[in-house]
């Protein structure tokens, strides 16, 4: 069939996956504007006629995620509708050679390190100069922003170093400078993002340096929150807490994702910490930062998980009262060091498990929301929806925790603005506020 033919190339990102690969896109998107190319992320008007999808390979869902997406656009291709379908990203890199075979139509796959041969492919150069610049696709004032790439870690799930690769810091002037460019852009909030935020330092400055890093970030003039994402538990550099409590920027909140709090899992899973230390851990935190919010991750039906980890699991949830809880049920993937067990629990067991959990979490929240019923709370605005303007406390990472609802009507708040509410209402995973 002929294909649909434009004046000038036009280029939709499609991006999937975590905000690590958010990042991927706002660099790539940078690049080509740079050269003079016309690009839009997530477009939906059907007028691109390049496609790139940059994918995501963690687990089945997101893997099944891109692998639909591609097909849709390999669907299109066929029609007509889009001239070139290029893939990039985590389940490219480590699935190119098959995939290549099963979807032909795919122009070119390229792995997460090749973002200057996708550039040449498509005719363009790549800009050393543009070091840290970036088209921010977020709402304009809350940014990620990257620290490393890639994990030293030996967690036996996780697939993470194979598309990754090892871990590599990236020197504190570079994530000032890019940290500086994005508050001088209007960014309020910048989310700090690594596969391990604790890692950080390691391998350039031969210490565990977030310490550091987050005094000199707390100095940039204009930057109003800096958020903690992904810690990891075992050797967690202690110092951070106090820098957290005495650093009115510096939220006070801390994604630490725990993935089980049975030994034996841990153990399986080479989490390198015990149940006991993980429960230290917390309680030092909560006592080092006084009202600090909590998200982690909770991992279900790991390869010999019994009903007795699972309850083990079950109290440690129902004893710490997390602010913020996900989980997903464990996917079996190759060439990973649990690939090597035998995954027993069966998928409907697994499902059962993470629903039990999130069934807890979800009075564990309300609960939660409803002491602040009352209290004023300063909320980052993000959107209009109807006659609702919605924010986030500091206590809140986009697309993923908690929001706050204020009933507007026709004069709604200006996104980005940071106003302080008064909490009326709330619900399992919501909050509502009227201004004072």
């Amino acid at each position: 069939m002929k294909t649909k033919t434009l004046k000038k190339n036009k280029i939709n990102i499609i991006t999937l996956g975590c905000s690590k690969n958010t990042v991927d896109s706002e660099v790539m998107m940078s690049q080509l504007v740079a050269n003079n190319m016309n690009v839009t992320h997530e477009s939906t008007k059907d007028d691109s006629n390049i496609i790139i999808i940059n994918t995501c390979g963690f687990i089945d869902n997101a893997k099944q995620e891109s692998i639909d997406m591609i097909l849709q656009y390999s669907e299109a291709k066929a029609r007509g509708d889009v001239e070139k379908l290029y893939v990039t990203g985590c389940l490219s890199h480590r699935y190119k050679d098959e995939l290549a075979t099963e979807i032909p139509e795919v122009d070119a796959w390229f792995g997460t390190m090749e973002l200057p041969r996708l550039l040449k492919t498509l005719k363009a150069d790549y800009k050393k100069e543009l070091l840290g610049e970036r088209l921010i696709t977020t709402p304009s004032h809350t940014a990620f922003l990257k620290i490393s790439e890639g994990c030293n870690r030996p967690c036996a799930f996780c697939a993470i170093p194979l598309m990754r690769g090892k871990h590599i810091s990236k020197p504190i002037e570079t994530v000032l400078f890019e940290a500086n460019h994005l508050v001088q852009k209007g960014v309020k909030e910048l989310v700090l993002i690594a596969q391990d935020l604790t890692y950080y330092g390691l391998d350039i400055y031969e210490k565990r340096d977030l310490a550091n890093l987050l005094t000199s970030l707390s100095e940039v003039d204009g930057l109003e929150w800096i958020r903690l994402q992904y810690a990891y538990p075992s050797q967690f550099p202690m110092e951070v807490l106090s820098i957290i409590r005495d650093t009115p920027k510096i939220c006070s909140y801390l994604d630490m994702p725990l993935q089980h709090a049975s030994d034996s899992m841990l153990k399986a899973m080479r989490r390198g910490i015990t149940a006991n230390r993980t429960q230290d851990l917390i309680d030092e935190i909560r006592a080092t930062v006084p009202g600090i919010h909590l998200r982690t991750t909770m991992l279900s039906g790991f390869p010999g998980e019994t009903d007795k980890d699972h309850q083990e699991l079950i109290s440690f949830i129902e004893r710490n009262k997390f602010e913020r809880l996900g989980v997903f049920p464990y996917s079996h993937e190759e060439s990973t060091a649990a690939f090597n067990l035998v995954d027993d629990v069966p998928d409907e067991v697994k499902q059962e498990r993470a629903e039990d959990i999130m069934a807890i979490q979800q009075g564990i929240s309300l609960e939660n929301n409803l002491t602040k019923v009352g209290s004023t709370m300063q909320v980052l605005f993000d959107r209009v929806e109807g006659d609702y303007s919605i924010g986030r406390t500091e206590f809140d990472s986009p697309d993923v925790d908690n929001e706050v609802l204020v009933l507007t009507g026709k004069a709604p708040i200006e996104k980005g603005a940071m106003k302080f509410i008064k909490i009326t209402n709330a619900e399992e995973f919501d909050l509502y506020g009227e201004m004072i």
